[in-house]
């Protein structure tokens, strides 16, 4: 009953177009049937009111659904990209069949704030991978920050720097980075070389130019399957798409 009750308040609609002065000219209407158009619209809606707003939800749910169709094309043809580049750090199971690619900025509060919930969402999910992008995109600070992870990974210790700096100070400086290398018992001098590399500054491009092509509005931002989650979300939204990759597997 509902679907049908939307189908025809989205039909009214569509007669409301057809029938406004603007359509004049490409419709095969008179002016004395949009008269009687109208007219038949405006007694069904006087009749009952909640046809206008039944309308409108339905014509929002259509568009959200060609756009929700539209970004799972686009996500589909970069998911090499996303998925399994070369290189990039990979947190959770490796080998897990389900994954999530993550968009942040060690800085972002919202990222941060996330932690927590992709550390709950991979204990109870154990065939979960998280590939982390790092996209530094407040500052010369974030740049530091992304460097420093990307750099601590050629030791190994991506996962460990990652966790120190999002927990740590937002105002990140060398003499935060080499602070947390010290601890993470990391070769400063050889993290210090690694941070100045053309392949780390070449991945952070990399992954800055893929955010742009995808419309990324800011951090954070997951990828899993066909599903684009912007900004923080709550674990039963993250694990909602995962158990729905799960399934399309």
């Amino acid at each position: 009953m509902i679907r049908i009750a939307r189908l025809t308040a989205s039909l009214i609609v569509g007669l409301l177009l057809l029938a406004g002065p603007a359509q004049a000219q490409n419709a095969s209407f008179t002016a004395e049937q949009r008269a009687d158009i109208i007219s038949i619209i405006r007694d069904a809606m006087r009749q009952d009111p909640s046809i206008l707003r039944d309308a409108v939800t339905a014509l929002q749910e259509d568009e959200n659904r060609q756009q929700n169709q539209a970004v799972a094309v686009t996500l589909r043809d970069f998911s090499q990209e996303l998925s399994h580049k070369d290189g990039d750090p990979v947190g959770g199971n490796p080998k897990g069949a389900i994954t999530i690619v993550e968009f942040s900025d060690v800085r972002c509060p919202y990222c941060r704030r996330m932690l927590p919930t992709l550390a709950d969402l991979l204990k109870a999910n154990k065939d979960v991978r998280i590939v982390y992008k790092d996209l530094p995109v407040l500052g010369p600070n974030s740049v530091i920050g992304a460097k420093a992870e990307l750099a601590a990974g050629k030791q190994g210790a991506y996962d460990r720097m990652h966790l120190a700096l999002m927990t740590g100070t937002a105002s990140i400086t060398d003499d935060v980075v080499r602070t947390a290398a010290s601890k993470l018992g990391l070769d400063w001098a050889r993290l210090q070389s690694d941070m100045k590399s053309q392949d780390v500054q070449d991945r952070i491009d990399a992954n800055l130019a893929l955010a742009k092509r995808l419309d990324l509005q800011g951090t954070p931002a997951y990828v899993v399957g066909e599903t684009l989650l912007p900004g923080a979300v709550e674990l039963a939204e993250l694990q909602r798409v995962v158990s729905q990759a799960r399934r399309q597997n």
